[in-house]
């Protein structure tokens, strides 16, 4: 079976002839640096540095015989630029803080400071303050909040919607060019355009903004999702029509080649609870996500993935009547999310995208035979009647000893033979 094909009959709630496999299609789902060399080392693949393909996580490129070797039936449409703004173009060596050689774009511009902690700039520039933030033997990058006093009679919700515009003709071009070369892959392809998240914290303070206005600081937005809803709806409608619109464009230009549609990476979950009541999620965002939903189900063949980490079983049923067809990334190890709970209760109305492994305790810290338990159980559970992509909880994270997504990819295979 085409890898594509295998990808579609799972998505249509039909089990395929192996299960569905993602490493590296969106920026929940991929693969730290430092574990994309190592695997490649174990493969005996070509030695050679790994691309930052998302600087904010510092995510490795997954190239296409890393793919083959882990047996991968997706692959990722890239947006046209990163989350702090600047495209990946270019690339340049650049000697990671744990002693990796990497490329980096041209644009990837970072300083240490007297501390010792690198500081990544806005689009690159570098006499913009500084975006983000990766602490002195981190691994990754945390953003900078960059928040004016607030001012309850001059807030504006244009400010908030600065980084929300039509899509731009080279933006157009860049996904009608990528989309060509990724067909003759034969995976599912996965992408995003942008513009679709709604309130998703890890872009409200705006990294990729030199400048950022209105409500920028994340504890504020939480704060605002409470007490200024007019302000968040005035953002959120806004914010709905132009995406909308820019879906319109890119579907003109790439068709039905693009499978799965990342809409949104706002997490309503914690470890333990939720970050909202469903009333608020189903006053406060569901009507724009059904919106979002509604227009891609009715022009496209695309399917469309809500990410949310947590606690969020009480939340799916309201993710499914907004028109999700698929939720990441399913973290079982969080209050009530019980893997074979969901299963019999949503996985004929959703698809499990995630789920696989746990990546907070079991693949990082487990034995192999740990990881490879695990993996069998999840598939197990989620992978009869189709509605199961497998892929970890979350992105690998840094260091996670290579024997045990060794470990993981065998009991994959292992499960499927």
């Amino acid at each position: 079976m085409v890898r594509k094909d295998r990808i579609r009959k799972t998505l249509d709630h039909e089990e395929p002839d192996r299960v569905g496999r993602d490493f590296g299609s969106t920026p929940t789902s991929g693969i730290h640096v430092s574990c994309v060399a190592a695997l490649r080392d174990h493969y005996g693949l070509e030695s050679r540095p790994v691309k930052v393909c998302e600087p904010y996580q510092m995510l490795g490129e997954v190239e296409d015989d890393l793919l083959d070797a882990l047996g991968v039936d997706t692959i990722a449409l890239p947006s046209p630029k990163t989350i702090f703004g600047f495209a990946n173009e270019n690339w340049k060596d650049f000697r990671a803080p744990w002693d990796q050689e990497l490329l980096v774009s041209e644009h990837f511009n970072a300083t240490e400071d007297t501390n010792g902690d690198l500081l990544l700039y806005p689009e690159g520039d570098v006499s913009a303050p500084p975006s983000g933030r990766m602490p002195a033997g981190g691994f990754f990058f945390d953003t900078i909040i960059r928040q004016d006093p607030i001012d309850n009679d001059s807030l504006d919700p244009e400010d908030n919607l600065e980084e929300f515009q039509p899509i731009s003709d080279n933006d157009l071009e860049h996904y009608r060019k990528h989309v060509q070369n990724l067909v003759s892959s034969r995976r599912a392809i996965v992408g995003g355009i942008g513009g679709t998240a709604f309130g998703d914290i890890a872009l409200v303070p705006a990294p990729f903004l030199k400048h950022p206005k209105g409500i920028r600081d994340v504890e504020e937005w939480y704060v605002s999702t409470l007490t200024r809803q007019d302000y968040i709806h005035e953002v959120f409608e806004q914010e709905c029509a132009i995406a909308t619109e820019n879906l319109a464009r890119v579907h003109a230009v790439v068709g039905e080649a693009i499978d799965v549609l990342f809409v949104c990476g706002t997490d309503f979950g914690t470890q333990q609870s939720t970050f909202c009541s469903t009333e608020t999620f189903c006053s406060l965002y569901a009507p724009y996500y059904a919106r979002i939903n509604a227009w891609v189900h009715e022009h496209t063949t695309w399917k469309t993935l809500k990410h949310s980490c947590g606690a969020v079983e009480s939340f799916i049923p309201h993710f499914i009547e907004s028109g999700f067809d698929i939720l990441n990334p399913v973290q079982c190890s969080a209050a009530g999310m019980d893997a074979q709970t969901l299963k019999n209760q949503y996985g004929d109305r959703i698809v499990f995208w995630g789920g696989g492994v746990d990546t907070q305790r079991t693949l990082p810290f487990g034995t192999p035979q740990e990881v490879r338990e695990e993996v069998l159980k999840r598939c197990e559970i989620f992978a009869p009647n189709g509605g199961f992509v497998f892929n970890t909880v979350h992105n690998v994270q840094a260091q996670t000893p290579v024997e045990n997504l060794v470990a993981m990819v065998d009991a994959l295979d292992e499960y499927d033979g």
